[in-house]
């Protein structure tokens, strides 16, 4: 399994990891900052820096799968297509000096990554400002999108009124755990209807905004700002009515 660093530290930039396999769904290293496709967020992009200095540009990131179609605990760094089947044929796998065993550096795009954390940090706060289930979310580096399980119309600025509160009030962000048993006994922590979170283990990651005051508090394996005045300038930019029960609140950059 890869050593998941950035479910505990979404700041590091890079880390130094040993290739483990190159398989059709990608490079797997024994450790990573690249967070992989889920819960509605991209996954990470950036570059493998080989120990000669040579980088080789990575274009997304998934979680391995099993047989069964299950997450197996491996983290898949994808290049470009073509540099993949490359990788995947010996003869010419050779030529680009990397191998299993191999050590090199995996360094994320930090500022697509900073973007991806301010706008998932803004959907929580999102959650709290509509306290409606969640059943569809979409976090990508230009864009955030939350569909509200609800029938009523929302107030567009009175959300960006609620979110410029909340930044400007520098709650903290702190990452926690419950266990499984601490959850089925608090079932109203999960706030997505279409994504549950991933069980097993015994502990479930969660995401705590605020000390004093609680603004939101839920199972959640994504990426994160360390305190909401580090969101910045995210803004509701359009509500749409995406069905007779669903709202669809869009978030952008103010520009």
């Amino acid at each position: 399994m890869t050593e998941d660093l950035f479910r505990t530290d979404a700041y590091l930039r890079q880390c130094t990891a040993t290739v483990t396999a190159i398989t059709p769904a990608g490079i797997v290293l024994d450790r990573t900052v690249f967070y992989p496709l889920g819960g509605g967020q991209g996954g990470d992009t950036g570059t493998l820096v080989l120990a000669d200095g040579r980088e080789l540009a990575i274009v997304d990131t998934r979680k391995g799968k099993a047989p069964d179609g299950s997450f197996n605990g491996d983290i898949c760094h994808l290049p470009k297509t073509d540099v993949l089947e490359q990788l995947l044929n010996s003869e010419q796998a050779r030529a680009t000096a990397i191998a299993v065993g191999d050590t090199l550096t995996a360094r994320i795009d930090w500022n697509r990554r900073h973007r991806l954390m301010r706008f998932h940090t803004t959907t929580h706060l999102l959650c709290y400002l509509v306290p409606q289930l969640v059943n569809g979310c979409s976090i990508t580096p230009e864009y955030a999108r939350l569909d509200f399980n609800m029938t009523e119309a929302l107030d567009k600025e009175a959300l960006n009124a609620g979110i410029a509160a909340l930044v400007a009030a520098a709650h903290p962000v702190s990452v926690g755990t419950i266990t499984d048993e601490e959850l089925d006994a608090n079932p109203a922590l999960v706030k997505s209807m279409s994504v549950q979170p991933p069980r097993g283990s015994g502990r479930i990651r969660t995401i705590r905004i605020g000390s004093t005051d609680l603004i939101d508090f839920q199972p959640c394996g994504g990426t994160h700002v360390a305190n909401t005045a580090e969101i910045g300038a995210v803004v509701v930019t359009k509500i749409e009515k995406k069905s007779a029960s669903t709202r669809r609140v869009v978030l952008g950059f103010a520009t």
